[in-house]
């Protein structure tokens, strides 16, 4: 049966409007451009608004890598993967270093991002002063005055209440000296990887009708205090139960036997981490061989 849709699904009238929102955010870091969303084949809320600027920037070219909070497997990624791909036919990958597009939800990958490669990221809530302020046409007032008062007492408060920042993730930041952005719901672990980066970053709120950008070499701060500094997660002492590795963002998961265990949220760097040591390991086992030989020898 003949397929009666376009080149990465949207029609191309569609896709130059978001191409045009996508550039006003470029100019504008941290400004959130309203778009008209389109109706997708996935509900709003499940990544519409970055599957729309990924099917409006990828090209026959491309290398597509698609995450769910830093895994290849989870529903969400496997769905999106699979729809464009379906209606693009591009290649696949669950390389970091191979990707030329990735689209990701909650999770920025671990291995640092180059000038080649795009990062999209799916938005639920694009809005930072949301939770304390409900009216869209105040807010704009607010962004448009810079008045960030808000959010900064919404910060103190947790601090003063529970004495540290409560903002597990899509902890606010500040753009370009400007503009207070969301930046999607990351966690905390990922923020420092927005400032400086090589790379750009595109966010898409569908169902909000948002999208904004970091460029290339913007400087990106969390919101914080002087006498109180902005903190990541702390992951001291925990190691990954499947490459036994340190130093990346770590999620809890239960064994087989009941047991409780660290693991890295993002599976690709795991499992690199495991060929090398798989690698290692090949390329030590001639040399131990040949020491017991050695020492049977000399016995």
């Amino acid at each position: 049966m003949r397929r009666m849709y376009n080149f990465a699904y949207l029609d191309e009238g569609s896709k130059r409007e978001i191409r045009r929102a996508i550039l006003k955010g470029v100019a504008i870091p941290g400004y959130q451009v309203p778009f008209a969303s389109r109706e997708m084949p996935i509900g709003r809320g499940w990544g519409t608004g970055g599957l729309q600027i990924t099917l409006a920037c990828i090209g026959p070219d491309d290398v597509l890598k698609v995450i769910d909070q830093g895994s290849d497997a989870s529903v969400n990624a496997v769905s999106i993967r699979d729809l464009v791909h379906e209606t693009t036919g591009v290649e696949l990958t669950e390389r970091t270093q191979e990707a030329t597009l990735i689209q990701s939800r909650h999770r920025i990958p671990e291995r640092t991002l180059t000038r080649d490669q795009l990062m999209v990221l799916q938005v639920p809530m694009p809005e930072p002063l949301r939770t304390y302020e409900p009216r869209e046409t105040v807010t704009r007032r607010l962004h448009a005055e810079a008045e960030y008062t808000g959010a900064y007492l919404e910060l103190f408060e947790q601090i003063v209440r529970y004495g540290t920042a409560t903002t597990g993730a899509d902890h606010p930041v500040m753009v370009g000296d400007r503009y207070v952005m969301a930046p999607s719901p990351i966690p905390r672990y990922d923020n420092p990887r927005l400032n400086d980066a090589d790379n750009l970053f595109l966010l898409g709120a569908g169902r909000e009708k948002k999208i904004y950008a970091v460029p290339p070499h913007t400087k990106v701060e969390s919101l914080a205090f002087d006498d109180f500094p902005f903190a990541r997660e702390d992951f001291d002492g925990a190691h990954c139960c499947r490459c036994g590795g340190t130093g990346a963002h770590m999620t809890q998961t239960t064994l087989p036997d009941g047991t409780v265990a660290w693991q890295c949220s993002d599976t690709d760097w795991c499992d690199q981490r495991l060929a090398s040591a798989a690698e290692a390991g090949a390329a030590e086992a001639p040399a131990a061989d040949g020491e017991a030989l050695k020492g049977g020898a000399l016995r």
